[in-house]
């Protein structure tokens, strides 16, 4: 078959390619030349073939229709709440890189984004392979060829970093229940951060789980620190049996559930959606619509801060090589093969700019010459987000940082936990739609003590629910008060309770998954997430009511002169006024990791004198926002106006950030409320 290659992945002896065939618009290669051809050509979504060399062979090669590739029938274990929104039209992998745009506005479902994986196989998986290291090697490296190429329709790169073979004994305790297994290898994974940065790790086991059970991982968890991982059992001789497996399941750490009914469109004789619960003969390679309003909602909340940093090069698997897409050191720009490359500042047959270009990649990269120092590359997005700007030195915009873990946020109702703030009105108005709320203590109390389906502090490690004692219960099952007759998502229903507090009648209803049997059982969607506070100085973490010392931020708060807050790298992020690195001289404002702030200056400064009529709450109690909230309106005539800070002429008095509060492209008011004192 012909075919026209897209771009190469660079692994060790460069031997691993993606592509499309010549002449079929949306097909698809992937293809590994390690050892004799091997790999997957989709012609269409419902006709594809799998080539491998014969056993006895390098030379001669079968080649199959891919629903002949065996595929045992299993679950994912973990229970996770279907997807209910319809996919109507067949998702195909989308082949076109992302054009050369100058963007300097964050967008999450079209950028595209990195995923540094760290693969790592087991001692069974290393025996498996009949105790052949390069042999376990290929194997990783080939699934990861494909698994980054199921998720490239999403607009996500997945880049190897390392690869750790256990060929003498095992790291961490692995055994038939992948529960337990799940949760060593995530507690060894944790150790090895400090030593090996990336922002995901995927075990590969050659051991078999207990029942239909081939894989788990964490939901909502990619770039956390205690959670971004998964387990995987390689149940098949092809790596695209593992891969699919692999894709599934860093899924669930992207915030995609299961797949309900009618979000996949995909023809099942050709193996079905990736985030389908069970899957078969033969294997799945697709994601849908559901997947992708699920990973846009994720990363809209403040999910997976890690993934708009470029990997770096130095660590990819396998070295470096002119023509992979990745600017790596002694290159002026790679845009790919030369048949691919349509960008017009990059020679792609030598990896140079072409004359008079000063970059070819990046946000801060604008018709082949370096924007200015000060110019937001990449917004704050959202409450626990931190704004980023061009050094006028890279094209790229500086690494994605956010707020340390701890960082109060939503007025100190909640905390900054992997870049989201989780809130209890948060989870109950996702479950259970507007006008739902947090239902009063005493529910969360009486219900999860039962340690029962229905009320429980989540499942030890031997998959029995545990009871809440009174310090966790609000770390359960999240219990909420809401007039609609169910929960929002599919096969969910409510678990209503009755409680009676000083004589009056309290509903309490909380949420229940109905599954499958054989799908399993480890993250319940209807529990309070991790990172949500449970108390002063507490958040939910594993079940658990914990003290947020455990996030290890030390002091880093106090070094910012009550004129910033502290990122995810332990430096001050100064308010604008004050200077980086610890807020305590007059500047622009930023960090020693964002790029500079434009001077104050750039921005219209509006001075608006608020008297005391307009504080809030005062005498009479709780106002609009709390004692001493301050509310007013301003009226404006500017397109595409926004509010940066409020500052009073006390300079005594800290600014107060608005989270660059974006205003309507029209003429009209907006009204501001904030609980700080002016």
């Amino acid at each position: 078959i012909p075919t026209k290659w897209k771009e190469l992945i660079i692994y060790r002896d460069h031997c691993f390619y993606h592509g499309n065939v010549r002449g079929i618009e949306n097909s698809a290669v992937a293809l590994s030349t390690c050892s004799g051809l091997r790999g997957l050509i989709v012609l269409s979504n419902n006709l594809s073939y799998i080539l491998e060399p014969r056993p006895d062979s390098q030379e001669q090669h079968f080649i199959y229709r891919s629903e002949h590739l065996k595929f045992p029938r299993a679950t994912c274990g973990n229970l996770h709440l279907r997807s209910n929104t319809v996919d109507l039209h067949t998702e195909l992998t989308d082949q076109a890189e992302p054009g050369h745009h100058f963007r300097m506005k964050r967008d999450d479902q079209h950028s595209m984004k990195y995923v540094e994986l760290l693969l790592v196989a087991d001692f069974a998986e290393f025996r498996k392979h009949n105790s052949d290291l390069q042999a376990t090697k290929h194997k990783l490296v080939e699934a990861a060829n494909y698994v980054d190429k199921f998720y490239k329709s999403l607009n996500i790169r997945v880049a190897l970093v390392g690869i750790e073979v256990w060929n003498d004994h095992n790291k961490c305790e692995i055994s038939e229940n992948p529960y337990s297994t799940l949760w060593s290898f995530l507690s060894w994974r944790r150790k090895l951060l400090m030593y090996k940065k990336h922002d995901n790790a995927q075990l590969i086991t050659g051991m078999s789980f207990h029942g239909t059970t081939i894989g788990l991982a964490p939901l909502m968890a990619m770039c956390s620190v205690y959670q971004s991982g998964g387990v995987n059992m390689d149940h098949s001789e092809n790596a695209i049996g593992v891969a699919a497996t692999m894709a599934h399941e860093m899924g669930h750490n992207f915030g995609m559930s299961h797949d309900a009914a009618g979000c996949c469109t995909a023809s099942p004789n050709d193996g079905g959606c990736i985030m389908a619960a069970a899957t078969g003969d033969p294997f799945p390679r697709v994601f849908n619509k559901c997947n992708r309003k699920e990973l846009d909602r994720y990363l809209q909340s403040g999910g997976g801060m890690c993934l708009y940093n470029m990997p770096d090069t130095k660590t990819l698997y396998g070295g470096q090589r002119c023509g992979n897409g990745y600017l790596e050191e002694g290159e002026e720009c790679d845009c790919g093969e030369v048949e691919e490359c349509n960008n017009p500042c990059c020679n792609a047959a030598n990896c140079s700019l072409k004359p008079g270009a000063e970059c070819a990649h990046g946000t801060c990269c604008h018709r082949c010459k370096l924007v200015s120092p000060g110019t937001l590359c990449r917004e704050q997005a959202r409450p626990c987000d931190l704004p980023e700007y061009c050094t006028g030195k890279s094209p790229f915009c500086p690494a994605n940082f956010y707020q340390l873990d701890g960082t109060p946020c939503e007025d100190g109702r909640a905390y900054c936990y992997s870049g989201m703030c989780l809130t209890y009105e948060q989870q109950c108005l996702q479950l259970w739609g507007r006008g739902a709320r947090p239902a009063p203590d005493l529910c969360f109390e009486k219900v999860n003590a039962a340690g029962d389906p229905y009320g429980n502090c989540g499942k030890d490690i031997n998959g029995q629910y545990r009871k809440c004692n009174t310090r966790d219960a609000k770390c359960g099952k999240i219990q909420c008060q809401s007039t609609a007759s169910k929960p929002l998502e599919s096969n969910a229903v409510p678990i209503d309770t009755t409680i009676t507090i000083s004589g009056r009648q309290i509903h309490c209803r909380g949420t229940h998954v109905y599954r499958n049997e054989d799908e399993g059982d480890m993250l319940d969607p209807g529990l309070v997430m991790a990172g949500t506070k449970c108390g002063e100085s507490h958040v939910c973490f594993e079940g658990h009511c914990r003290n947020t010392s455990f996030l290890n931020n030390g002091d880093c708060g106090k070094k910012c002169h009550s004129q910033g807050v502290c990122n995810n790298n332990q430096n001050c992020h100064c308010f604008s006024g004050w200077a980086p690195p610890f807020c305590n001289k007059p500047g622009n404002g930023g960090s020693l990791d964002s790029g500079p702030m434009p001077p104050e200056s750039e921005f219209d400064i509006l001075f608006v004198e608020i008297k005391e009529t307009l504080i809030a709450g005062g005498h009479h109690g709780r106002g609009i926002g709390g004692p001493g909230a301050i509310a007013f309106s301003l009226d404006y005539t500017e397109l595409n106006s926004k509010f940066i800070f409020l500052k009073s002429q006390d300079a005594k008095v800290p600014v107060i950030p608005m989270q660059a509060t974006q205003v309507s492209p029209r003429k009209g008011s907006i009204h501001i409320q904030t609980n700080k004192f002016l």
